[in-house]
């Protein structure tokens, strides 16, 4: 059973990419995508995009592109696609 908005279910948890999620919202990376790039998918990890890290979405240019994720303890900025390949369980608001 998807998700309202483009997440799936695993092992009946739900499962979104940390781009679909809502200014203010707090989720727990569960993966990198592993059909990312390279380059991205070493980048993400050398940010803190690791499974078990706790992610916020602080905010939103505009056009939805890019957005602040505070990760960690810092605030980091990123493209929509780059966002994309991050996925995220527990959304809380």
């Amino acid at each position: 059973m998807p998700d309202e908005r483009r997440g799936t279910v695993v092992s009946g948890v739900s499962v979104r990419a940390l781009a679909d999620l809502a200014p203010g919202s707090r989720a727990t990376v569960v993966e990198v995508v592993p059909d990312a790039a390279p380059g991205t998918a070493r980048r993400l990890g050398a940010l803190g995009f690791t499974p078990g890290t706790v992610v916020e979405v602080v905010r939103r240019a505009p056009l939805r592109d890019p957005a602040v994720y505070r990760v960690r303890d810092y605030e980091v900025c990123l493209r929509r696609a780059q966002a994309a390949c991050v996925r995220t369980t527990g959304v809380e608001r």
